[in-house]
């Protein structure tokens, strides 16, 4: 074995070595780094439009960060706890109502059987109280972990301020570790920058609007619960075919049968507002080349979900979106 292949056989060894090192270093803050990336690529516009007024990329940072954390930090601080009261009365709630009689007075001649009635009743009862339990569980954790999720922020924060700052040399960085030609380079940014726009901003961003629509529903009718069911409104808006009317038809459905009439009919107009929202908004914010088919997105979703938590809602999707733009190009 001469010297040259032996140098070259040790230079591949210790860069493998240090490649997984520098994965496990990284892994536990992974995921708050893509998400301060995401987070500077829907900000990006606003740095934009304040970097032209100041003309200094620190200070419009600095400020992005500032606001950011008005907007994420303050209301969660303040609102949590609020939340996780609610999401206990909503478990509590969900263990009196009887949803036997509820499918037997909607449903007549579906649920004749008490058997049948029984059992869909019993199904339906476990799925809505364990989703109750988990959701209050999630936002109790919050809490009892809050140390650890203000180093995640500080990583998260960290990321988005020098991704903003430093876009051009992260983009010329990620360019030159690429195997491909200019042409193809130009290509694969110009389908990626389309395609994750569709994603945030025409499926989560829009999602999020449809949400908060049907909270200022919730909020003008005095629906119980109102701020817990907009956060649970705001998630489901992002899942698209299912959207916020996972929500709202069974409230109004409720309401009905309780014979709040006034109530339902109003729930029912936000609900519809709602669902139809996002037909006026997303061709406005996303072009239709560059929009992804829905069955994709959602499976994207429920799989990122699985393996990335909540941040999986957009990591899913533009796993599988880059995939294929990969392989098409």
């Amino acid at each position: 074995m001469d010297d040259e292949y032996f140098k070259r056989i040790m230079t591949t060894l210790v860069l493998v070595v240090l490649i997984v090192l520098a994965f496990f270093l990284i892994k536990p803050i992974l995921i708050s780094i893509i998400g301060g990336i995401i987070l500077a690529f829907i900000f990006m516009p606003i740095y934009e439009w304040i970097n032209k007024g100041i003309h200094s990329k620190n200070l419009s940072a600095f400020i992005l960060c500032v606001l950011l954390i008005v907007l994420l930090v303050l209301p969660f601080w303040f609102l949590t706890p609020i939340i996780i009261n609610q999401s206990i009365k909503v478990y509590f709630a969900s263990q009196e109502i009887n949803f036997v009689g509820l499918l037997e007075s909607i449903f007549p001649s579906v649920f004749a059987s008490e058997q049948f009635s029984q059992e869909v009743g019993s199904i339906i009862s476990s799925f809505v109280s364990t989703t109750a339990n988990s959701m209050m569980n999630a936002l109790s954790d919050l809490i009892l972990n809050f140390p650890i999720i203000t180093l995640h922020l500080l990583v998260v924060f960290f990321t988005f301020f020098f991704i903003l700052r430093d876009r051009d040399l992260f983009i010329t960085y990620i360019q030159s570790l690429l195997p491909f030609s200019k042409e193809v380079e130009n290509k694969l940014f110009e389908s990626t920058k389309g395609i994750t726009i569709s994603v945030i901003y025409g499926q989560v961003i829009v999602g999020l609007i449809q949400g908060l629509i049907l909270g200022i529903g919730f909020f003008i009718f005095k629906v119980p619960n109102a701020l817990f069911l907009t956060l649970i409104a705001s998630l489901a808006g992002i899942f698209p075919i299912l959207g916020t009317a996972m929500i709202w038809v069974p409230t109004v459905i409720y309401f009905f049968i309780a014979g709040n009439t006034f109530q339902a009919i109003g729930i029912l107009i936000f609900g519809l507002v709602s669902s139809s929202v996002d037909n006026f908004i997303r061709p406005i914010i996303v072009s239709r080349r560059t929009r992804m088919h829905s069955s994709l997105i959602l499976i994207g979703m429920i799989g990122g979900l699985f393996m990335f938590g909540i941040l999986g809602f957009i990591l899913g999707p533009l796993i599988l979106a880059y995939l294929f733009i990969v392989l098409e190009i």
